[in-house]
């Protein structure tokens, strides 16, 4: 495994006030817009730092001239990895809040003090930045849409997808340790143990641009899918009975049913139903299977707690 290097740059003068502000951008081959992301966050934080992905161009460089502390990971880890180092990085150097925002260019770093006023307050633990529908092209507001209801746990959240977001200590603190994705799947992941841990969770209208340049190193879709099976397996991981159990003995009783009515057919006519022993086959089968294996993951994770 790539050791991680940390390079740091000159610090930005304290702003008045008790509060020490972290701003914390994972990086991969950002050069077009880094630069200015940098300079624009340092007028509204303490330090920013800059998580390089496994860069190949000169995002580092230019990050560094605008005067980002660097963390290299030395090779690609995911979006996930990054804001665990931005978290590791926060708590070790004392920060009291940390703002999280992605390096294209979509987020505006003059919004910061939005986000940091309800954590400076004490109304709130973790803020997420909320973008209208009206900001965002057709294809990202259904993906959006989707990616919003599969991240509901009950909450209000209305965009659990925006990686704009400011977090104060205990919710650092929270989060460090206990983030197990490194994909894109963390915001939601995020959002989830948030929720676990009864945190007070905001959220901020925040403006983003899309159409000016488009520095994206992952397809839409592609990213789309690859969030929906992380949450999928979160929750499957979290319960395993509610969400792979419980089917399965929904599936085994509908083909216990489809069995009896395929004996009792065959001993009054003597004919093999054929459409009805292969449907109880199809659900008793998989049913069991998905029972048994919601009973098996129940038990690791009990015996995990």
């Amino acid at each position: 495994m790539a050791s991680e290097t940390a390079e740091a740059a000159a610090i930005p003068s304290r702003r008045p006030g008790t509060m020490r502000t972290l701003a914390a951008i994972p990086c991969f081959d950002e050069e077009v817009a880094i630069g200015s992301v940098v300079l624009r966050a340092r007028q509204h934080v303490d330090e920013v730092l800059v998580i390089d992905d496994g860069c190949t161009d000169n995002t580092v460089k230019v990050a560094r001239d605008a005067g980002a502390t660097v963390i290299s990971h030395g090779a690609r880890k995911g979006k996930g990895q990054g804001i665990k180092s931005a978290l590791k990085y926060a708590v070790e150097h004392n920060y009291d809040c940390l703002v999280l925002m992605d390096g294209d260019g979509q987020h505006n770093p003059g919004e910061i003090p939005l986000l940091v006023e309800p954590i400076l307050a004490d109304t709130a633990d973790l803020v997420i930045g909320f973008r209208t529908f009206g900001q965002m092209p057709f294809y990202r507001r259904f993906g959006r849409a989707v990616l919003d209801i599969a991240s509901s746990t009950g909450s209000s959240i209305t965009d659990s997808q925006c990686g704009f977001r400011a977090l104060n200590r205990k919710t650092m603190e929270s989060m460090l340790g206990t983030l197990r994705k490194d994909d894109f799947s963390t915001e939601s992941e995020m959002l989830r143990i948030a929720q676990e841990k009864h945190l007070r969770i905001g959220e901020t209208p925040i403006n983003c641009r899309y159409g000016d340049f488009d520095t994206s190193t992952k397809n839409p879709l592609s990213h789309g899918m690859e969030v929906l099976g992380s949450i999928f397996w979160l929750a499957v991981e979290k319960r395993p009975l509610l969400h792979i159990g419980l089917p399965g003995l929904a599936a085994m009783l509908a083909g216990i049913y489809f069995l009896l009515q395929f004996l009792q057919g065959f001993s009054k006519t003597g004919l093999v139903p054929i459409e009805q022993g292969m449907l109880a086959s199809f659900l008793l089968i998989p049913g069991t299977v998905a029972l048994m294996l919601g009973l098996m993951l129940a038990l690791i994770a009990r015996m995990r707690e």
